[in-house]
């Protein structure tokens, strides 16, 4: 079998004489033709922190596809900042620039007839973008994560973003003065690299190595770090090595690489929006995968690491306290991990977790040793009742209330909820309802960090409650429950919710319940009227008019 076994379509042969003239003006000689072409997608951006480091990856990447006997092509591919955009109509494209990634790179791929990606990004859509385009494609690649940013730093504490979003919060309830949130501001984000929390960006490439996608221990370096360039062009040679050997991602993303992937991630206290994004890849690699199996997994693995934002520690320190191979390394000799898994490597998870120990090094306490976790279950537990016929998603690590009941508060928009919150109109007991943020009604299902940070910034975390039909970023934490579906802009219940109905949030029995007989319910159902969609052209009228419910990935090929 030959290694260019697809580029050979425009490279070999009489006719693509005029094909092969192109390629000369980019740098190929002779000899280049039959070589394996590389597309190396680069996320490089200026945009945001997140991404700014990318083009320095994306010249090594391109040094170790030469090295490693293949022919490199660099194309750029989009992003979008969350943390930029956070509280923000712009905040509705982050979620839809997955699907825009995921577009780019196979729309290039497969029209230039590419052999293999390597697909490089920092911010969060960046990676579930990526790998939805891989699965869709089947082409033998690999991700590489631009690297996380390191802590910043002020009085002793480390920082991150959500400091920042929390000293609103601080600020707004007279617990800091103006000076304070100035120097919070100025110090949380040092340089570049994707927020340093175990948030969505850290999560994602932390499943992508449990999945066997990307290296062993590249999910959690800092960008800013020369190691990050080595395990760059490391993952050059490695996939055209795979090209040659022709390891398929559907070899590699199957069931169990799924299975593996939600282990690590409640291992890790990882982020809400990693259930979206895996439910979409399987969903686009043909593999079933449901909301219930998170709540199976969920219920035999505990959370091992103390990790922001509800614990203690970013992700440097888990780098440096052994990364994700240490925390596989114990799922594994605890039958909670699939060892045949296959890596793009060639070797199994197994096999390149062997010389790592059983259990973490005593001197550090960022993974807790296995007879001493956080929690003895997983902290993503998906939630059901009359509210979320289809299920939600809550986060109930750090949450002191397993249980809220209280009247609901309800705004129809994040913002109006946010100005209600900063006004001190939200007191302890209530339930905080956000609708028609969904991911038809928004559209784009935005997060809701901002929110969700003043909360606990003005020290009501414990004792409020939050439901949206939208996301939360990875950095939230307290009882908030997101996802709900079917959303508002269907008709879900949630878009059937009055000021003043009681609702109950039960993280133990996981039920999401509105105290509202069937009678009443029906009554209003009969009474609601969908409403205008809020676009009507250009790329989120296509994302609203095409979307899935976020039960099933929020994807936008579901029924083509």
């Amino acid at each position: 079998m030959p290694d260019n076994l697809r580029s050979q379509a425009v490279t070999q042969g009489h006719a693509r004489s005029p094909n092969r003239a192109m390629l000369r003006a980019v740098g190929f000689s002779d000899s280049d033709f039959i070589k394996p072409i590389v597309g190396v997608a680069n996320g490089f951006s200026t945009i945001t922190p997140c991404n700014m480091g990318l083009d320095i990856l994306a010249k090594r990447a391109e040094s170790g596809v030469r090295e490693a006997g293949g022919m490199p092509q660099i194309f750029g591919t989009i992003t979008i900042s969350d943390g930029i955009s956070m509280g923000t109509e712009g905040m509705k494209y982050s979620l839809v620039s997955r699907e825009v990634i995921a577009d780019s790179i196979e729309t290039v791929c497969n029209g230039q007839s590419l052999d293999g990606v390597l697909a490089i990004g920092g911010c969060d859509k960046n990676m579930p973008g990526a790998m939805l385009a891989i699965a869709r494609m089947n082409i033998p690649a690999i991700f590489v994560y631009g690297g996380t940013i390191k802590p910043g730093h002020l009085d002793g504490k480390d920082l991150t973003i959500v400091s920042a979003f929390e000293a609103v919060g601080e600020y707004s309830a007279g617990k800091i003065n103006e000076q304070q949130l100035l120097e919070v501001e100025r110090h949380a984000c040092p340089g570049a690299g994707s927020c340093g929390g175990m948030y969505t960006a850290n999560t994602m490439s932390s499943a992508f190595e449990a999945m066997g996608m990307s290296l062993m221990y590249s999910s959690t370096m800092a960008a800013e770090d020369a190691e990050k360039a080595d395990s760059t062009e490391k993952s050059a040679h490695v996939l055209v090595e795979a090209i040659r050997k022709q390891i398929l991602p559907s070899q590699i993303l199957t069931r169990k690489a799924f299975e593996n992937a939600i282990s690590v991630i409640m291992a890790v206290g990882g982020s809400t929006n990693s259930v979206l994004h895996l439910l979409a890849i399987a969903r686009a690699m043909g593999v079933p995968l449901t909301l219930d199996d998170f709540e199976t997994i969920r219920a035999r693995v505990p959370v091992l690491c103390d990790l922001k934002p509800s614990g203690r520690y970013v992700a440097t320190q888990l780098h440096q306290a052994g990364g994700i191979p240490q925390v596989m390394k114990m799922l594994l000799v605890h039958d909670l991990l699939h060892g045949d898994a296959l890596t793009i490597t060639g070797q199994t998870i197994a096999e390149l977790l062997v010389d790592i120990p059983a259990e973490p090094q005593t001197e550090q306490d960022v993974i807790r040793p296995w007879d001493n976790p956080m929690y003895r279950q997983g902290h993503l537990a998906i939630l059901k009742g009359n509210l979320a016929s289809e299920g939600a998603v809550a986060k109930i690590s750090g949450v002191k209330m397993p249980m809220i009941e209280g009247p609901a508060r309800v705004f129809d928009s994040e913002e109006e909820c946010l100005k209600a919150i900063l006004d001190g109109k939200i007191v302890a007991g209530d339930v905080i309802v956000v609708r028609y943020e969904g991911p038809k009604g928004g559209p784009g299902m935005r997060e809701m960090l901002a929110p969700t940070s003043a909360i606990i910034g003005a020290g009501l975390g414990d004792t409020v409650g939050l439901i949206t039909d939208g996301r939360f970023s990875g950095g939230t934490y307290g009882m908030v429950v997101g996802h709900v579906a079917p959303e508002a802009a269907v008709g879900g219940a949630i878009a059937l919710v009055e000021e003043g109905d009681t609702i109950t949030i039960d993280a133990r029995d996981r039920k999401l319940q509105l105290n509202v007989s069937d009678e009443e319910l029906a009554r209003r159902r009969a009474n609601w009227q969908p409403r205008p969609p809020r676009y009507t052209k250009g790329v989120m009228a296509k994302y609203a008019k095409l979307v899935s419910s976020s039960s099933l990935g929020a994807v936008t090929d579901l029924n083509l």
